[in-house]
């Protein structure tokens, strides 16, 4: 782990620090208690086994009482650190999540172009879970099991040095072998948290499609490739199961081969006289404590791997920066009035494709009604993504009211606009959640007169819940018409200076289109209002009509005035 990543790993420990300290008084409570018991076998078998004393039953019972106490200690302890500090670990993986959950907020539009939405899910689920484990146990392990290494090799160094070194001779071999495959296994989970995040990606993208995946027939072409990802997972794990059983196999088996010294030798001191039998129990039962932690390195490689791995892969999310962001001197924006102006902008996705808008200079009044055109593709949504900094301008700028957007903060400058989208986007829960969406502090009664704005009131009514009804994933239960409402609602409800409308009653009928277009009409008065347009007859009114070709602005006016020019527009309309 990287220094700097290690220096953040520890800040999550912070603020549960008075948690952390308790439960490491337990854990070393505990330890200790566990090392002092086989001093007391030892004890039993020198002093009152072996010398056959007449109150032998007294002392037995004495030291019966002594370890029934502290194994009452050693029990608490042990719950208290089992409960709490797993809890901690929880509660700082829950930490974690939550401000992964937060910076893939600020994240672009470019950024999740780039990333499949599965993928970034799995980062958020999967990485982490193993993380509260590995929080709980990662400085548990590290100092406990040094204080019984340490505790364990003085005690035997004070019974038998010859012996004790015999042990120890096997340690150097056991460690090597385990950091071996510690090191094998740490690339071997990176592969499988990615390969489980292919899968995510795979389900996310064939469940969110499924209606075009039954209409075209091609169920067992997902399966197919869903079979392909869930091999590739297979095979990782595979992998890491061979590293795991060759570690603990290996450590187990040098494990083995130090009890079998033990007996050997050990007896051996017997027969001579240069060990007694309390001593070589009392050996054989520290044995563990001694070894245990090299043991445990290796058992334990799952949790740290694991644990390792999602932490890394957390950190590689974390240290992207947001490519749009506040400046340090950015501003709140009061009573926008809506003058939008582009000064000479060109912008371009990848530096290494070419620029979907060229040298685009423009002056968009406040209250003014314009509409852009164009075919497909020419970059009308690109051009007012730019206005709400989805995107950044490659080149030029954009100002509001005089100023750059870019001197504006980002909440200010989207909180004073308002966009209707043609592919609507409703979230699972109910209309009036939905419609709130737009306002979260109104009222029920703003909401309400809002939906009757958007002609959406009467047929919301008719629904058997009303507005407490559950529309669904997406809004599957709604027509397409409907949901386009409740998105037309949405705006009515936040009232924004600057509206943004994406061919918004596209979806709807001749009749809905008729109403819902004089309400956009009504509402777009005294606004700025950009509409992007794919049927040339719902903008015939608009005050200024933009027409979009190569990335430029071919020509401009309004419809009358285009249609005299008998030039793109003309054509484009005509056909």
């Amino acid at each position: 782990m990287k220094r700097k990543h290690f220096k953040k790993f520890l800040s999550y420990y912070r603020p549960y620090l008075g948690l952390f300290l308790a439960d490491m008084v337990c854990a070393l409570i505990y330890t200790a208690i566990s090392l002092a018991f086989p001093l007391f076998t030892r004890y039993i078998i020198q002093n009152v086994l072996e010398r056959n004393m007449v109150n032998a039953m007294a002392g037995l019972y004495r030291i019966g009482g002594i370890l029934v106490g502290l194994l009452a200690i050693q029990v608490c302890c042990e719950v208290f650190v089992d409960y709490r500090g797993h809890s901690m670990g929880a509660m700082m993986e829950r930490d974690m999540r939550m401000e992964l959950f937060q910076h893939l907020q600020k994240m672009s539009f470019r950024f999740y172009d780039n990333n499949r939405i599965g993928q970034l899910m799995s980062r958020i689920t999967n990485d982490l879970l193993s993380l509260a484990e590995f929080y709980h146990h990662f400085p548990e392990d590290i100092i406990l099991n040094f204080i019984k290494f340490i505790g364990a090799f003085v005690i035997l160094l004070t019974i038998n040095v010859r012996l004790t070194s015999m042990v120890f001779a096997f340690l150097p071999v056991m460690a090597i072998y385990a950091f071996h495959f510690n090191k094998k296994l740490k690339v071997t989970y990176k592969e499988s948290y990615e390969r489980i995040g292919e899968i995510d990606a795979q389900v996310e993208d064939t469940l969110a499609g499924i209606r075009v995946v039954q209409s075209f027939t091609n169920e067992d072409t997902e399966v197919s490739k869903f079979a392909d990802a869930n091999e590739r997972f297979l095979n990782s794990r595979k992998s890491i199961y061979r590293g795991e059983t060759c570690s603990y196999q290996g450590v187990d088996t040098l494990k083995q081969l130090i009890t079998i010294t033990l007996i050997i030798f050990g007896g051996a001191g017997i027969l001579h006289s240069s060990l007694s039998i309390a001593d070589l129990v009392t050996f054989l039962m520290y044995i563990s404590y001694l070894i245990g932690p090299v043991q445990e390195l290796a058992n334990a490689t799952t949790r740290y791997q694991a644990g390792i791995s999602g932490f890394e892969r957390f950190m590689e999310i974390m240290e992207l920066e947001p490519e749009i962001r506040d400046k340090e001197d950015a501003i709140e924006v009061v009573k926008v009035k809506g003058n939008i102006k582009f000064n000479r902008v060109g912008f371009r996705y990848e530096d290494s494709l070419s620029y979907v808008l060229k040298d685009i200079s423009l002056n968009i009044k406040a209250g003014e009604y314009v509409a852009l055109a164009g075919t497909s593709g020419v970059g009308k949504t690109t051009l007012c993504s730019l206005i709400s900094r989805f995107y950044d301008v490659t080149e030029g700028e954009i100002t509001l009211d005089g100023r750059n957007i870019k001197e504006i903060k980002l909440k200010s400058l989207r909180g004073n606009i308002g966009v209707v989208q043609q592919d609507v986007y409703l979230f699972a829960g109910t209309i009036l959640e939905n419609i709130r969406y737009g306002s979260p502090e109104a009222g029920r009664e703003e909401i309400i007169e809002a939906a009757r704005k958007a002609n959406a009131h009467d047929f919301i009514m008719e629904l058997p819940n009303q507005y407490e009804t559950d529309i669904g994933q997406r809004g599957v239960k709604l027509s397409g018409g409907q949901k386009q409402r409740i998105s037309i609602a949405r705006v009515f409800l936040k009232n924004p200076p600057i509206l943004i409308l994406d061919e918004a009653t596209s979806a709807l009928d001749n009749e809905s289109e008729k109403v819902i277009q004089d309400s956009l009409e009504r509402l777009a008065r005294n606004r700025t209002t950009i509409v992007i347009a794919h049927r040339l007859t719902t903008i015939r009114n608009a005050d200024r009509i933009l027409l979009l070709e190569d990335g430029e602005v071919k020509e401009q006016g309004s419809h009358e005035a285009l249609m005299r020019q008998n030039g793109s527009y003309a054509h484009l309309y005509q056909a």
